[in-house]
Protein backbone atom coordinates (compact mmCIF):
# COMPACT_ATOMS: atom_id res chain seq x y z
CA UNK A 1 0.00 0.00 0.00
CA UNK A 2 1.55 3.34 -0.36
CA UNK A 3 -0.08 7.15 -0.68
CA UNK A 4 -0.28 8.56 -4.44
CA UNK A 5 -0.77 13.07 -3.66
CA UNK A 6 -4.18 14.14 -5.27
CA UNK A 7 -4.28 16.93 -7.89
CA UNK A 8 -7.27 18.45 -6.25
CA UNK A 9 -10.09 16.43 -4.57
CA UNK A 10 -13.91 16.64 -6.21
CA UNK A 11 -16.43 18.24 -4.26
CA UNK A 12 -18.10 14.95 -3.43
CA UNK A 13 -15.24 13.33 -1.60
CA UNK A 14 -14.86 16.85 0.05
CA UNK A 15 -18.36 16.26 1.41
CA UNK A 16 -18.14 12.64 2.00
CA UNK A 17 -14.84 13.65 4.55
CA UNK A 18 -16.64 16.45 6.30
CA UNK A 19 -19.88 14.14 6.90
CA UNK A 20 -17.08 11.10 8.05
CA UNK A 21 -14.93 12.91 10.40
CA UNK A 22 -18.64 14.51 11.76
CA UNK A 23 -19.62 10.52 11.97
CA UNK A 24 -16.24 9.60 13.83
CA UNK A 25 -16.53 12.22 16.20
CA UNK A 26 -20.09 11.01 17.34
CA UNK A 27 -18.49 7.32 17.34
CA UNK A 28 -15.38 8.23 19.51
CA UNK A 29 -17.93 10.23 22.45
CA UNK A 30 -20.06 7.34 22.61
CA UNK A 31 -16.81 5.90 24.75
CA UNK A 32 -17.33 8.67 27.55
CA UNK A 33 -21.03 8.35 27.03
CA UNK A 34 -20.87 4.44 27.77
CA UNK A 35 -18.30 5.37 30.76
CA UNK A 36 -21.19 7.66 32.19
CA UNK A 37 -23.53 4.43 31.76
CA UNK A 38 -25.95 5.97 29.43
CA UNK A 39 -27.85 4.12 26.47
CA UNK A 40 -25.65 5.46 23.53
CA UNK A 41 -28.60 5.21 20.88
CA UNK A 42 -30.93 6.82 23.29
CA UNK A 43 -28.83 9.30 23.96
CA UNK A 44 -28.05 10.57 20.56
CA UNK A 45 -31.37 9.73 19.66
CA UNK A 46 -32.84 12.82 22.22
CA UNK A 47 -29.78 15.02 20.63
CA UNK A 48 -31.60 14.50 17.33
CA UNK A 49 -35.24 15.23 18.77
CA UNK A 50 -33.62 18.34 20.80
CA UNK A 51 -32.45 19.61 17.75
CA UNK A 52 -34.82 19.03 15.33
CA UNK A 53 -37.91 17.36 16.78
CA UNK A 54 -40.52 20.14 16.86
CA UNK A 55 -40.98 23.92 15.89
CA UNK A 56 -38.96 25.09 18.65
CA UNK A 57 -36.29 22.96 18.40
CA UNK A 58 -35.60 23.72 14.84
CA UNK A 59 -36.04 27.09 15.88
CA UNK A 60 -33.12 27.05 18.55
CA UNK A 61 -31.06 25.24 16.25
CA UNK A 62 -31.70 27.92 13.80
CA UNK A 63 -30.99 30.66 16.27
CA UNK A 64 -27.51 28.60 17.27
CA UNK A 65 -26.34 28.56 13.77
CA UNK A 66 -26.68 32.12 13.00
CA UNK A 67 -23.82 33.11 14.38
CA UNK A 68 -21.46 30.04 13.95
CA UNK A 69 -22.04 31.29 10.19
CA UNK A 70 -20.48 34.19 10.35
CA UNK A 71 -17.82 33.31 12.51
CA UNK A 72 -16.92 30.10 10.37
CA UNK A 73 -17.50 32.38 7.43
CA UNK A 74 -14.43 34.23 9.07
CA UNK A 75 -12.40 31.58 9.49
CA UNK A 76 -12.76 30.28 6.14
CA UNK A 77 -11.60 33.69 4.39
CA UNK A 78 -8.96 33.66 6.87
CA UNK A 79 -7.56 30.85 6.64
CA UNK A 80 -7.71 30.38 2.44
CA UNK A 81 -5.16 32.94 2.53
CA UNK A 82 -2.98 31.41 5.29
CA UNK A 83 -4.13 34.15 7.26
CA UNK A 84 -4.86 32.39 10.95
CA UNK A 85 -7.26 34.33 12.85
CA UNK A 86 -7.87 33.21 16.15
CA UNK A 87 -9.78 36.62 17.57
CA UNK A 88 -13.00 35.84 15.79
CA UNK A 89 -14.34 35.72 19.35
CA UNK A 90 -12.79 39.57 20.14
CA UNK A 91 -13.76 40.60 16.92
CA UNK A 92 -17.64 39.78 17.54
CA UNK A 93 -17.97 41.53 20.85
CA UNK A 94 -16.14 44.58 19.24
CA UNK A 95 -18.94 44.35 16.68
CA UNK A 96 -21.69 43.45 19.46
CA UNK A 97 -19.92 46.57 21.26
CA UNK A 98 -20.13 48.73 18.01
CA UNK A 99 -24.11 48.05 17.40
CA UNK A 100 -25.14 48.38 21.14
CA UNK A 101 -23.24 52.26 21.02
CA UNK A 102 -24.98 53.26 18.32
CA UNK A 103 -28.18 51.49 18.69
CA UNK A 104 -29.08 52.01 22.05
CA UNK A 105 -29.97 55.97 21.76
CA UNK A 106 -26.72 57.72 20.02
CA UNK A 107 -28.81 58.25 17.12
CA UNK A 108 -32.91 59.01 17.24
CA UNK A 109 -32.87 57.73 13.55
CA UNK A 110 -36.13 55.51 11.76
CA UNK A 111 -35.38 51.58 11.58
CA UNK A 112 -34.56 51.45 7.32
CA UNK A 113 -31.42 54.02 8.34
CA UNK A 114 -30.20 52.85 11.91
CA UNK A 115 -30.48 49.23 10.99
CA UNK A 116 -28.28 49.20 8.56
CA UNK A 117 -26.04 51.78 10.13
CA UNK A 118 -25.81 49.40 13.21
CA UNK A 119 -24.53 46.21 11.09
CA UNK A 120 -22.12 48.49 8.58
CA UNK A 121 -20.60 49.44 12.33
CA UNK A 122 -20.33 46.03 13.43
CA UNK A 123 -18.62 44.90 10.66
CA UNK A 124 -16.63 48.08 10.94
CA UNK A 125 -15.18 47.24 14.48
CA UNK A 126 -14.47 43.50 13.64
CA UNK A 127 -12.99 44.44 10.34
CA UNK A 128 -10.73 47.37 11.22
CA UNK A 129 -9.86 45.48 15.09
CA UNK A 130 -8.13 42.37 12.59
CA UNK A 131 -6.46 45.08 10.18
CA UNK A 132 -3.60 45.28 13.45
CA UNK A 133 -2.40 41.77 13.62
CA UNK A 134 -2.76 41.72 10.05
CA UNK A 135 -0.64 44.55 9.13
CA UNK A 136 2.24 43.55 12.38
CA UNK A 137 2.28 39.99 9.90
CA UNK A 138 2.62 41.53 6.51
CA UNK A 139 5.16 44.74 7.67
CA UNK A 140 6.86 43.05 10.69
CA UNK A 141 6.77 38.92 10.86
CA UNK A 142 4.93 38.82 14.13
CA UNK A 143 2.51 35.57 14.11
CA UNK A 144 -0.98 36.45 14.29
CA UNK A 145 -2.07 32.94 16.05
CA UNK A 146 -0.53 34.67 18.85
CA UNK A 147 -1.74 38.17 18.49
CA UNK A 148 -5.16 37.49 17.49
CA UNK A 149 -5.35 35.10 20.44
CA UNK A 150 -3.62 37.03 22.99
CA UNK A 151 -6.55 40.32 21.41
CA UNK A 152 -9.45 38.28 22.22
CA UNK A 153 -8.58 39.10 26.24
CA UNK A 154 -7.80 42.59 25.66
CA UNK A 155 -11.46 42.75 24.18
CA UNK A 156 -13.12 40.97 26.97
CA UNK A 157 -11.42 43.16 29.35
CA UNK A 158 -12.90 46.33 27.26
CA UNK A 159 -16.04 44.88 27.62
CA UNK A 160 -16.14 44.64 31.19
CA UNK A 161 -15.03 47.90 31.90
CA UNK A 162 -16.98 49.74 29.87
CA UNK A 163 -19.92 47.25 31.01
CA UNK A 164 -19.27 48.35 34.36
CA UNK A 165 -18.91 51.92 33.79
CA UNK A 166 -20.28 54.09 30.66
CA UNK A 167 -22.32 51.82 29.19
CA UNK A 168 -23.89 49.83 32.35
CA UNK A 169 -27.66 50.10 32.32
CA UNK A 170 -29.21 51.94 35.43
CA UNK A 171 -32.44 49.81 35.21
CA UNK A 172 -30.53 46.51 35.25
CA UNK A 173 -30.40 46.13 39.10
CA UNK A 174 -26.64 46.34 39.56
CA UNK A 175 -25.87 43.16 36.39
CA UNK A 176 -23.00 44.39 34.19
CA UNK A 177 -25.04 44.79 30.94
CA UNK A 178 -25.18 47.61 28.68
CA UNK A 179 -28.72 49.81 27.97
CA UNK A 180 -31.12 47.56 25.95
CA UNK A 181 -30.78 48.58 21.66
CA UNK A 182 -33.81 50.70 20.69
CA UNK A 183 -36.54 48.76 18.53
CA UNK A 184 -35.27 50.73 15.54
CA UNK A 185 -32.31 49.08 15.48
CA UNK A 186 -32.80 45.90 16.31
CA UNK A 187 -33.18 42.79 13.72
CA UNK A 188 -37.06 41.59 13.06
CA UNK A 189 -37.60 38.40 14.29
CA UNK A 190 -38.38 35.61 11.36
CA UNK A 191 -40.20 33.04 12.84
CA UNK A 192 -43.17 34.64 15.64
CA UNK A 193 -42.54 33.73 19.39
CA UNK A 194 -38.99 32.22 18.44
CA UNK A 195 -35.32 33.43 18.81
CA UNK A 196 -34.92 33.28 14.95
CA UNK A 197 -34.18 36.27 13.50
CA UNK A 198 -32.81 38.29 10.71
CA UNK A 199 -29.83 38.14 11.23
CA UNK A 200 -30.10 34.24 9.85
CA UNK A 201 -30.77 36.18 6.41
CA UNK A 202 -27.64 38.11 6.56
CA UNK A 203 -25.61 35.10 7.36
CA UNK A 204 -26.91 33.33 4.36
CA UNK A 205 -26.49 36.24 1.52
CA UNK A 206 -22.89 36.70 3.36
CA UNK A 207 -22.37 33.01 2.43
CA UNK A 208 -23.04 33.46 -1.16
CA UNK A 209 -21.27 36.16 -1.28
CA UNK A 210 -17.98 34.32 0.24
CA UNK A 211 -18.92 31.74 -2.04
CA UNK A 212 -19.17 33.75 -5.11
CA UNK A 213 -16.27 36.40 -4.26
CA UNK A 214 -13.78 33.21 -3.50
CA UNK A 215 -14.37 31.04 -6.51
CA UNK A 216 -15.58 34.32 -9.01
CA UNK A 217 -13.74 37.37 -8.80
CA UNK A 218 -10.19 38.50 -9.03
CA UNK A 219 -9.63 39.10 -5.51
CA UNK A 220 -10.60 35.10 -4.55
CA UNK A 221 -7.80 34.49 -7.34
CA UNK A 222 -5.41 36.58 -5.47
CA UNK A 223 -6.92 35.27 -2.35
CA UNK A 224 -6.27 31.93 -3.02
CA UNK A 225 -2.87 32.07 -4.60
CA UNK A 226 -1.65 33.94 -1.75
CA UNK A 227 -2.38 31.20 0.81
CA UNK A 228 -0.94 28.65 -1.88
CA UNK A 229 2.29 30.39 -2.24
CA UNK A 230 3.27 34.55 -1.32
CA UNK A 231 6.20 34.11 -3.43
CA UNK A 232 5.28 33.10 -6.03
CA UNK A 233 1.92 35.67 -5.92
CA UNK A 234 4.44 38.17 -5.27
CA UNK A 235 6.89 37.49 -8.46
CA UNK A 236 3.75 37.34 -10.54
CA UNK A 237 2.69 41.00 -9.54
CA UNK A 238 0.07 40.24 -6.96
CA UNK A 239 -0.02 42.91 -4.26
CA UNK A 240 0.40 40.42 -1.37
CA UNK A 241 0.80 42.86 1.65
CA UNK A 242 -2.79 44.81 0.08
CA UNK A 243 -4.53 41.01 -0.17
CA UNK A 244 -3.30 40.37 3.09
CA UNK A 245 -4.67 43.20 4.42
CA UNK A 246 -8.55 42.75 2.34
CA UNK A 247 -8.33 39.30 3.62
CA UNK A 248 -8.02 40.37 7.40
CA UNK A 249 -11.11 43.34 7.08
CA UNK A 250 -12.86 40.88 5.22
CA UNK A 251 -12.72 38.61 8.06
CA UNK A 252 -13.02 40.70 10.76
CA UNK A 253 -16.16 42.57 9.65
CA UNK A 254 -17.41 39.09 9.40
CA UNK A 255 -16.93 37.91 12.85
CA UNK A 256 -18.17 41.76 13.95
CA UNK A 257 -21.44 40.74 12.19
CA UNK A 258 -22.00 37.96 14.15
CA UNK A 259 -22.36 40.17 17.51
CA UNK A 260 -24.47 42.61 15.88
CA UNK A 261 -26.98 39.52 15.36
CA UNK A 262 -26.41 38.45 18.63
CA UNK A 263 -27.06 42.46 20.18
CA UNK A 264 -29.69 43.05 17.65
CA UNK A 265 -31.43 40.02 17.12
CA UNK A 266 -31.12 38.02 19.80
CA UNK A 267 -30.31 38.98 23.30
CA UNK A 268 -31.24 42.83 22.79
CA UNK A 269 -28.48 44.04 25.04
CA UNK A 270 -24.94 43.70 25.47
CA UNK A 271 -23.41 41.70 28.35
CA UNK A 272 -20.34 39.34 29.22
CA UNK A 273 -21.44 36.34 28.22
CA UNK A 274 -22.95 37.47 25.11
CA UNK A 275 -20.70 33.98 23.30
CA UNK A 276 -20.33 30.83 24.55
CA UNK A 277 -17.60 30.51 22.28
CA UNK A 278 -18.64 31.43 19.10
CA UNK A 279 -15.67 32.60 18.10
CA UNK A 280 -13.48 29.76 18.36
CA UNK A 281 -16.36 27.44 17.43
CA UNK A 282 -16.09 28.92 14.39
CA UNK A 283 -12.74 27.47 13.27
CA UNK A 284 -14.40 23.91 13.73
CA UNK A 285 -17.16 24.73 11.60
CA UNK A 286 -14.74 26.07 8.81
CA UNK A 287 -12.66 22.68 9.03
CA UNK A 288 -15.56 20.50 8.82
CA UNK A 289 -16.76 22.55 5.98
CA UNK A 290 -12.83 22.28 4.13
CA UNK A 291 -12.72 25.98 3.75
CA UNK A 292 -15.93 26.13 1.74
CA UNK A 293 -18.28 29.12 2.00
CA UNK A 294 -21.12 27.04 1.19
CA UNK A 295 -20.46 23.91 3.33
CA UNK A 296 -20.47 26.27 6.04
CA UNK A 297 -24.24 26.44 6.18
CA UNK A 298 -24.23 23.02 6.86
CA UNK A 299 -21.46 22.47 9.08
CA UNK A 300 -22.84 25.15 11.64
CA UNK A 301 -26.24 23.88 11.46
CA UNK A 302 -24.07 20.54 12.76
CA UNK A 303 -22.45 22.23 15.30
CA UNK A 304 -25.73 24.49 16.45
CA UNK A 305 -27.29 20.45 16.38
CA UNK A 306 -25.01 19.40 18.57
CA UNK A 307 -25.05 22.00 21.20
CA UNK A 308 -29.05 22.16 21.16
CA UNK A 309 -29.48 18.85 21.36
CA UNK A 310 -27.04 18.19 23.92
CA UNK A 311 -29.03 20.37 26.29
CA UNK A 312 -32.34 18.24 25.80
CA UNK A 313 -30.14 14.91 26.19
CA UNK A 314 -28.45 16.58 29.50
CA UNK A 315 -31.78 17.11 30.58
CA UNK A 316 -33.07 13.97 29.73
CA UNK A 317 -30.75 11.26 30.25
CA UNK A 318 -28.75 12.89 32.93
CA UNK A 319 -25.39 13.44 31.30
CA UNK A 320 -23.95 16.65 31.31
CA UNK A 321 -24.00 19.47 28.51
CA UNK A 322 -20.25 19.37 28.24
CA UNK A 323 -20.53 16.89 25.82
CA UNK A 324 -21.50 19.22 23.09
CA UNK A 325 -17.93 20.88 23.36
CA UNK A 326 -16.13 17.16 23.64
CA UNK A 327 -18.22 16.54 20.12
CA UNK A 328 -17.09 19.38 18.53
CA UNK A 329 -13.69 19.27 19.69
CA UNK A 330 -13.25 15.71 18.48
CA UNK A 331 -14.94 16.95 15.31
CA UNK A 332 -12.10 19.05 15.18
CA UNK A 333 -9.04 16.55 15.16
CA UNK A 334 -10.91 13.91 13.02
CA UNK A 335 -11.22 16.55 10.00
CA UNK A 336 -8.13 16.98 10.48
CA UNK A 337 -7.20 13.19 10.00
CA UNK A 338 -9.80 13.51 6.65
CA UNK A 339 -7.52 15.97 5.08
CA UNK A 340 -5.30 12.89 4.80
CA UNK A 341 -8.03 11.20 2.29
CA UNK A 342 -8.36 14.69 0.32
CA UNK A 343 -4.87 15.17 -0.40
CA UNK A 344 -4.09 11.63 -1.03
CA UNK A 345 -5.47 8.17 -2.31
CA UNK A 346 -4.65 4.82 -1.85
CA UNK A 347 -2.85 2.27 -4.39
CA UNK A 348 -2.93 -0.91 -3.34
CA UNK A 349 -0.04 -3.73 -4.64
Amino acid sequence: MRLEPRERASPLLMLGASAGAALLALLLCAIPLLWAGAPVLQAYGVMIQGAFGSRFAVAETLSRATPLVLTGLAATVAFRAKLWNIGAEGQLYLGALAATALGSGALDWPAWALLPLVLLAGALAGGLWMAGPTLLKTRLGVDEVVTTLLLNFVVLLFISMMLEGPMKDPMGMGWPQSTPVLDAAALPKLIPRTRVHAGLIVAVVAAILVWLMTTRTIWGFEMRATGANPSAARFAGMPVGRVMLRVGLISGALAGLAGVGEVAGLKGYLSQDLSPGYGYAGIVVAMLAQLHALGVLLAALFVAAVFVGADSMSRAIGVSSYIANLVVATSLLTVLLSGIVLRYRVRWR
